[in-house]
């Protein structure tokens, strides 16, 4: 198998974990610690805007080779194995979900983050 076989199938696996996750944290049988890291994890891998845009070399694409899989790991293990595996397969007969959520945290974090930096640089009054 060629290395780019591996890698196809590893980010197959990513999505489907991704939306087996959104599915998770909308499930009441999944205990709130891990809805919420699932909730989470989902949000921002399904949200259209990266917290670090893909455009800036090399760091942009950090949060797309690990902290989102870091993230999904960690999601993964805290949801109940017999649940994960009824997620994963519900995840593989439906559609690559848009989270809106996600896409609102990622803008109010640029818009706090752009506050941060006026406020820092904007020049003060003697």
């Amino acid at each position: 198998m060629s290395m780019l076989d591996t890698a196809k199938r590893w980010a197959r696996t990513i999505k489907r974990d991704t939306v087996a996750l959104w599915l998770a944290a909308r499930d009441p049988r999944v205990p709130w610690y891990a809805k919420a890291v699932s909730g989470a994890v989902a949000a921002y891998a399904l949200s259209p805007i990266d917290l670090i845009p893909d455009f800036i070399p090399v760091i942009g694409y950090l949060d797309d080779l690990l902290i989102v899989p870091l993230g999904i790991m960690l999601a993964v293990r805290l949801v109940p194995a017999g649940l994960m595996q009824e997620f994963r397969d519900e995840a593989a007969r439906r559609a690559k979900p848009v989270s809106r959520a996600g896409l609102m945290f990622m803008i109010a974090v640029w818009i706090a983050a752009a506050l941060v930096l006026l406020w820092l640089f904007w020049p003060k009054p003697a």
